[in-house]
């Protein structure tokens, strides 16, 4: 084909319609929100120290004991907590919710990529990058769960440290995120619909 047969048939071929501003700020909005969720969730879990009670401090890698006047007294061995089941619990709580971060990771990057590549495959990769989410707060909120489960006598509410609220807010954003994702995708219209008419 001649460069003219080209140029003409780029300028024949329907031209992809612009997205609103509105839509745009939505979904420049959510992956914000998203990388806020991560980072959230991220350092909740590096730090892990969740909950304190009294001059005992729970945590998803530490067990630690608290003087007035002195360093926290730290522990790795979390059957030194003399809890029932705390270790293998533990274990499988950070666990989960680190596979919960790894999930939010892949799916930050299937909405940033399918915003900066727009292509025909753009709708899919946001609507995989929305479920990835969705899976990131099940898995969240099964180390939460786990978490109050495992210390289901010990919990108070004013016993939760910023930490764990930090876990539950990311959580929260994963779960917001990807519900807002998965719905601004079904009210826009494809491109290959737009295409065909």
């Amino acid at each position: 084909m001649t460069a003219i047969g080209a140029q003409a048939q780029r300028l024949l071929s329907p031209k992809r319609p612009h997205r609103s501003f509105f839509e745009s700020f939505i979904r420049t909005l959510i992956i914000v929100c998203t990388a806020l969720a991560v980072v959230l969730s991220s350092v909740s879990i590096c730090d892990g120290h969740w909950l304190l009670v009294e001059d005992r401090l729970f945590g998803l890698w530490y067990f630690c004991t608290v003087s007035n006047h002195s360093e926290p007294d730290c522990m790795r061995d979390l059957s030194q907590a003399h809890v029932p089941g705390l270790a293998v619990g533990m274990g499988l709580a950070r666990s989960v919710a680190a596979l919960a971060v790894v999930a939010a990771i892949f799916g930050l990057e299937l909405l940033m990529v399918s915003q900066v590549c727009e292509d025909v495959r753009s709708r899919r990769k946001w609507a995989i990058g929305s479920y990835l989410l969705l899976v990131a707060f099940i898995l969240s909120s099964g180390g939460l769960v786990t978490f109050m489960i495992l210390l289901k006598s010990q919990v108070t509410l004013m016993g939760f440290t910023l930490m764990f609220w930090c876990e539950f807010t990311a959580s929260f954003l994963f779960f917001l995120n990807a519900t807002s994702g998965l719905h601004i995708n079904s009210l826009t219209q494809p491109w290959d619909q737009l295409r065909k008419v």
